[in-house]
Protein backbone atom coordinates (compact mmCIF):
# COMPACT_ATOMS: atom_id res chain seq x y z
CA UNK A 1 0.00 0.00 0.00
CA UNK A 2 1.36 3.26 -1.02
CA UNK A 3 1.81 6.18 1.82
CA UNK A 4 -0.70 8.81 1.40
CA UNK A 5 2.00 11.95 1.55
CA UNK A 6 -0.99 15.03 1.56
CA UNK A 7 -0.12 17.38 4.05
CA UNK A 8 3.28 15.60 5.19
CA UNK A 9 7.14 16.68 4.22
CA UNK A 10 8.04 13.59 2.05
CA UNK A 11 11.00 15.26 -0.41
CA UNK A 12 13.74 17.76 0.66
CA UNK A 13 16.08 19.73 -1.42
CA UNK A 14 19.42 21.36 -0.92
CA UNK A 15 19.94 24.72 -3.16
CA UNK A 16 23.39 25.73 -2.91
CA UNK A 17 26.04 27.79 -4.46
CA UNK A 18 28.42 24.63 -5.04
CA UNK A 19 26.55 21.02 -5.43
CA UNK A 20 29.97 19.08 -6.53
CA UNK A 21 31.43 19.77 -2.70
CA UNK A 22 27.66 19.78 -1.29
CA UNK A 23 27.25 16.41 -2.50
CA UNK A 24 30.95 15.41 -0.96
CA UNK A 25 30.35 16.46 2.16
CA UNK A 26 26.97 15.09 2.67
CA UNK A 27 28.25 11.39 1.19
CA UNK A 28 31.25 11.69 4.30
CA UNK A 29 28.78 13.01 6.82
CA UNK A 30 25.61 11.04 6.03
CA UNK A 31 26.48 8.50 3.55
CA UNK A 32 24.40 9.26 1.05
CA UNK A 33 24.50 8.01 -2.43
CA UNK A 34 23.80 10.28 -5.53
CA UNK A 35 22.90 10.13 -9.63
CA UNK A 36 21.51 13.20 -11.42
CA UNK A 37 18.18 13.10 -12.36
CA UNK A 38 17.53 11.83 -15.41
CA UNK A 39 20.63 12.11 -16.86
CA UNK A 40 19.43 15.40 -18.68
CA UNK A 41 20.20 18.41 -17.66
CA UNK A 42 23.97 17.75 -17.62
CA UNK A 43 25.44 21.53 -17.51
CA UNK A 44 23.12 21.80 -14.59
CA UNK A 45 22.38 18.79 -13.13
CA UNK A 46 19.64 17.72 -10.17
CA UNK A 47 21.28 15.38 -8.12
CA UNK A 48 18.70 13.01 -6.74
CA UNK A 49 20.51 11.65 -2.98
CA UNK A 50 19.52 7.87 -1.18
CA UNK A 51 19.28 6.95 2.51
CA UNK A 52 19.52 3.40 3.46
CA UNK A 53 15.72 3.31 2.58
CA UNK A 54 15.71 4.64 -1.02
CA UNK A 55 15.75 8.25 -2.44
CA UNK A 56 15.01 11.29 -0.08
CA UNK A 57 15.98 14.42 -1.66
CA UNK A 58 17.62 16.50 -4.06
CA UNK A 59 21.00 19.01 -4.70
CA UNK A 60 20.68 21.97 -6.91
CA UNK A 61 22.87 25.00 -7.91
CA UNK A 62 20.71 27.97 -6.63
CA UNK A 63 19.02 29.09 -9.68
CA UNK A 64 20.62 32.40 -10.96
CA UNK A 65 17.87 34.12 -10.69
CA UNK A 66 17.50 33.44 -7.15
CA UNK A 67 20.98 34.26 -6.71
CA UNK A 68 20.15 37.70 -8.38
CA UNK A 69 17.98 38.12 -5.18
CA UNK A 70 20.66 37.20 -2.23
CA UNK A 71 19.35 33.16 -2.31
CA UNK A 72 22.28 31.99 0.24
CA UNK A 73 22.38 27.82 0.56
CA UNK A 74 19.61 26.37 2.28
CA UNK A 75 17.57 22.97 2.81
CA UNK A 76 14.08 23.39 1.43
CA UNK A 77 11.09 20.65 2.58
CA UNK A 78 8.46 19.61 0.44
CA UNK A 79 4.78 19.07 1.57
CA UNK A 80 2.55 16.41 -0.37
CA UNK A 81 -0.50 18.11 -2.09
CA UNK A 82 -3.46 16.63 -3.85
CA UNK A 83 -4.23 19.81 -5.40
CA UNK A 84 -1.32 22.44 -5.45
CA UNK A 85 -2.76 25.52 -7.00
CA UNK A 86 -6.47 24.96 -3.96
CA UNK A 87 -3.43 24.62 -1.51
CA UNK A 88 -2.03 27.27 -2.73
CA UNK A 89 -4.89 30.06 -2.29
CA UNK A 90 -6.41 28.07 0.71
CA UNK A 91 -2.80 28.58 2.60
CA UNK A 92 -2.58 32.03 1.76
CA UNK A 93 -6.29 32.84 2.70
CA UNK A 94 -5.31 31.30 6.23
CA UNK A 95 -2.18 33.63 6.72
CA UNK A 96 0.71 31.70 4.68
CA UNK A 97 2.14 33.34 1.48
CA UNK A 98 2.47 32.59 -2.18
CA UNK A 99 5.93 33.04 -2.85
CA UNK A 100 6.26 31.40 -6.59
CA UNK A 101 2.93 30.40 -8.01
CA UNK A 102 2.02 26.85 -8.92
CA UNK A 103 4.06 26.06 -12.14
CA UNK A 104 4.71 22.16 -13.56
CA UNK A 105 8.43 20.49 -13.61
CA UNK A 106 8.07 18.94 -16.43
CA UNK A 107 8.21 14.75 -15.62
CA UNK A 108 8.40 15.28 -12.30
CA UNK A 109 4.63 17.28 -11.32
CA UNK A 110 3.32 20.54 -9.92
CA UNK A 111 4.97 22.45 -7.11
CA UNK A 112 4.64 25.86 -5.77
CA UNK A 113 6.58 28.04 -3.02
CA UNK A 114 4.83 29.10 0.00
CA UNK A 115 5.35 30.88 3.37
CA UNK A 116 3.41 29.80 6.73
CA UNK A 117 2.30 33.01 9.04
CA UNK A 118 5.78 33.24 10.62
CA UNK A 119 7.69 33.40 7.47
CA UNK A 120 9.38 30.46 6.71
CA UNK A 121 9.60 28.87 3.53
CA UNK A 122 7.92 25.37 2.39
CA UNK A 123 7.02 23.87 -0.97
CA UNK A 124 3.79 22.32 -2.13
CA UNK A 125 4.37 19.22 -4.78
CA UNK A 126 1.28 16.58 -6.49
CA UNK A 127 3.88 14.33 -8.27
CA UNK A 128 2.89 13.58 -11.82
CA UNK A 129 3.06 9.94 -11.96
CA UNK A 130 0.07 8.50 -9.82
CA UNK A 131 1.92 6.34 -7.85
CA UNK A 132 3.39 7.86 -3.55
CA UNK A 133 6.31 6.88 -2.01
CA UNK A 134 6.53 4.66 0.42
CA UNK A 135 7.51 6.32 3.97
CA UNK A 136 10.37 4.45 5.60
CA UNK A 137 9.66 2.85 8.56
CA UNK A 138 11.59 3.83 12.10
CA UNK A 139 14.30 5.59 11.44
CA UNK A 140 16.55 4.34 8.72
CA UNK A 141 20.00 5.77 8.04
CA UNK A 142 20.16 8.94 6.16
CA UNK A 143 16.67 9.94 6.01
CA UNK A 144 14.95 12.62 7.90
CA UNK A 145 13.58 11.36 11.52
CA UNK A 146 12.48 15.07 12.21
CA UNK A 147 11.30 18.25 11.15
CA UNK A 148 11.80 21.57 13.59
CA UNK A 149 9.98 24.51 13.00
CA UNK A 150 12.15 28.05 14.15
CA UNK A 151 8.64 29.77 14.25
CA UNK A 152 8.57 33.53 13.10
CA UNK A 153 4.83 33.27 14.39
CA UNK A 154 4.60 30.78 17.47
CA UNK A 155 0.81 30.68 17.49
CA UNK A 156 -0.57 31.58 14.34
CA UNK A 157 2.32 28.65 12.85
CA UNK A 158 1.38 26.16 15.38
CA UNK A 159 -2.73 26.98 14.37
CA UNK A 160 -1.94 27.04 11.02
CA UNK A 161 0.00 23.71 10.66
CA UNK A 162 -2.79 21.98 12.87
CA UNK A 163 -5.53 23.64 10.76
CA UNK A 164 -4.40 23.12 7.01
CA UNK A 165 -2.22 20.00 6.85
CA UNK A 166 -4.15 17.83 10.04
CA UNK A 167 -1.21 17.86 11.93
CA UNK A 168 -1.47 16.74 15.65
CA UNK A 169 -0.19 18.90 19.11
CA UNK A 170 1.48 15.80 21.06
CA UNK A 171 3.18 17.00 24.43
CA UNK A 172 4.86 21.01 24.89
CA UNK A 173 7.88 21.27 26.63
CA UNK A 174 8.76 24.60 28.80
CA UNK A 175 12.26 25.98 27.73
CA UNK A 176 12.30 28.97 29.73
CA UNK A 177 13.05 32.34 28.43
CA UNK A 178 13.46 30.30 25.11
CA UNK A 179 9.60 29.65 25.40
CA UNK A 180 7.47 26.06 24.12
CA UNK A 181 8.77 23.28 22.06
CA UNK A 182 5.12 21.78 20.67
CA UNK A 183 5.82 18.01 19.43
CA UNK A 184 3.53 18.06 16.33
CA UNK A 185 2.52 15.03 14.43
CA UNK A 186 2.00 14.73 10.81
CA UNK A 187 0.16 12.03 11.21
CA UNK A 188 -2.30 12.79 13.78
CA UNK A 189 -1.17 10.95 16.01
CA UNK A 190 -0.38 12.23 19.83
CA UNK A 191 1.82 9.48 21.37
CA UNK A 192 5.35 9.89 21.74
CA UNK A 193 6.48 7.35 19.26
CA UNK A 194 3.97 9.12 16.40
CA UNK A 195 5.57 12.51 17.11
CA UNK A 196 7.27 14.12 13.71
CA UNK A 197 8.74 17.16 14.46
CA UNK A 198 8.26 20.29 17.08
CA UNK A 199 7.16 23.81 16.79
CA UNK A 200 9.57 26.57 18.88
CA UNK A 201 9.93 30.29 18.97
CA UNK A 202 12.46 31.62 16.59
CA UNK A 203 15.80 31.98 19.22
CA UNK A 204 16.87 35.44 18.72
CA UNK A 205 20.39 34.59 17.72
CA UNK A 206 18.76 33.08 14.29
CA UNK A 207 18.24 35.57 11.48
CA UNK A 208 15.04 33.83 9.61
CA UNK A 209 12.39 31.67 10.49
CA UNK A 210 13.13 28.25 8.98
CA UNK A 211 12.45 24.91 8.66
CA UNK A 212 15.56 22.59 10.33
CA UNK A 213 15.61 18.96 8.91
CA UNK A 214 17.22 16.12 10.90
CA UNK A 215 18.93 13.48 9.43
CA UNK A 216 19.92 10.83 11.03
CA UNK A 217 23.30 8.89 11.48
CA UNK A 218 24.66 6.63 13.90
CA UNK A 219 27.07 7.35 16.39
CA UNK A 220 26.71 11.05 17.04
CA UNK A 221 30.35 11.24 18.46
CA UNK A 222 31.65 10.10 14.72
CA UNK A 223 29.17 11.60 13.13
CA UNK A 224 30.51 15.49 14.44
CA UNK A 225 34.09 14.40 13.75
CA UNK A 226 32.74 13.61 10.09
CA UNK A 227 31.34 16.83 9.80
CA UNK A 228 34.14 19.20 11.25
CA UNK A 229 36.95 17.20 9.46
CA UNK A 230 34.56 17.64 5.77
CA UNK A 231 34.90 21.48 6.36
CA UNK A 232 31.08 22.14 8.26
CA UNK A 233 30.48 23.42 11.36
CA UNK A 234 28.50 22.05 14.34
CA UNK A 235 26.68 25.06 16.09
CA UNK A 236 25.14 22.97 18.84
CA UNK A 237 25.75 19.78 20.50
CA UNK A 238 25.52 16.88 20.81
CA UNK A 239 23.35 17.16 23.25
CA UNK A 240 20.51 14.28 24.76
CA UNK A 241 16.51 14.50 23.44
CA UNK A 242 14.02 12.52 24.96
CA UNK A 243 13.84 8.62 23.89
CA UNK A 244 17.65 8.31 24.29
CA UNK A 245 18.52 9.87 20.79
CA UNK A 246 21.24 12.54 20.17
CA UNK A 247 21.37 15.68 18.07
CA UNK A 248 23.67 18.15 17.03
CA UNK A 249 22.87 21.12 14.59
CA UNK A 250 25.29 22.11 12.43
CA UNK A 251 26.03 24.58 9.07
CA UNK A 252 27.75 22.62 5.60
CA UNK A 253 30.59 24.09 3.89
CA UNK A 254 28.52 26.62 2.31
CA UNK A 255 26.50 27.95 4.70
CA UNK A 256 23.58 25.88 4.55
CA UNK A 257 21.72 24.80 8.35
CA UNK A 258 21.37 20.88 8.93
CA UNK A 259 20.89 18.39 11.80
CA UNK A 260 22.12 14.90 12.44
CA UNK A 261 20.04 12.48 15.11
CA UNK A 262 21.83 9.56 16.21
CA UNK A 263 22.69 7.89 19.28
CA UNK A 264 25.87 7.42 21.71
CA UNK A 265 28.34 4.61 21.23
CA UNK A 266 26.85 2.50 18.27
CA UNK A 267 29.32 2.49 15.43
Amino acid sequence: MMTDLTGKFFWYELMTSDPEAALAFYGDVVGWTSQPFGGERTDDPYHVVSGSAGPLGGIMAIPAEARTCGMTPWWGGYVGSADVDADAARLSAAGGAVKRPAEDIPGVGRFAVMADPGGAIFMLLKGSSPDGMEAPAGMPLGHVSWHELYSGDFDKDLAFYGAQFGWAKGEAMDMGEMGLYQLVSQTGGTDFPDMTGGIMPLPKEMPTPLWLFYFTVGDIDAAVERVTAAGGTVLNGPMAVPGGAWIIQATDPQGAMFALVGSKGDA
